[in-house]
């Protein structure tokens, strides 16, 4: 698969952006009301996983979702591209370090995942296979308010899920700052950043429009 990261200037022009694809770490539980709406506890600290760069595909495009497997579930998220290294001690370069800003769809084999809870396996085959990871162009972050950034999902006309990041347990300077601690961040990387309540199973024919505040629209569908 030949995917490339992809960078909307304020042109509206589209391009390849020159870094290497990485990987994608991300957040599980960051929203409350997604944590109880899964019957899972608050976390008290991030908890974390990676998916690797097979799992990426554009969310501008329509995706598969795996068959046969038990419900495939949505869950929409706020992207951020990393374009410096961050590591331990960089607690304060954290925000200057995002290359841009996008959405993510973390598409979650939910039957397995419960399987793999239960059995206390880690979760890597119920969220981190081929495709599970479609991404969209990434927008120039400028002016951004971290702790005030609208996410939505509409799902065939009807709106699924609708956070906002000032709901986020740990808000995303801190969330660079621990994920450093543990993973270094290398430009090409994408940190996911947790989804709002309201995730749900996908089926073939799908249509989806994701939001992020009034920067960034995708519409896609599932085939």
């Amino acid at each position: 698969m030949d995917y490339r990261h992809r960078f909307r200037s304020s042109s509206e022009e589209v391009s390849a952006m020159e870094l290497p694809v990485g990987k994608v770490v991300c957040v599980g539980r960051n929203y409350a009301e997604h944590a109880r709406e899964l019957n899972n506890a608050v976390p008290a600290e991030p908890i974390l996983f990676i998916k690797p760069s097979t799992a990426l595909v554009r969310m501008e495009e329509p995706f598969l979702i795996p068959r046969g497997q038990g419900d495939c579930h949505v869950e929409t998220e706020m992207t951020l591209l990393i374009g410096e290294t961050l590591t331990r001690g960089d607690d304060d370069k954290v925000l200057s370090a995002i290359a841009g800003v996008g959405l993510g769809f973390d598409l979650t084999l939910r039957d397995l995942q419960s399987r793999l809870k239960e059995q206390g396996h880690p979760w890597e085959k119920a969220k981190a296979f081929d495709g599970s990871c479609p991404l969209s162009t990434f927008v120039s972050a400028e002016g951004l308010s971290w702790d005030d950034i609208t996410l939505q999902l509409v799902r065939n006309d009807q709106l699924q899920q609708n956070g906002n990041s000032r709901d986020m347990i740990t808000p995303v300077a801190d969330l660079l700052a621990y994920i450093c601690r543990y993973f270094t961040l290398r430009p090409g990387d994408v940190v996911m950043t947790g989804t709002p309540a309201g995730v749900g199973p996908l089926v073939s024919g799908d249509r989806l429009e994701a939001r992020l505040d009034d920067r960034l629209t995708i519409k896609t569908r599932v085939l």
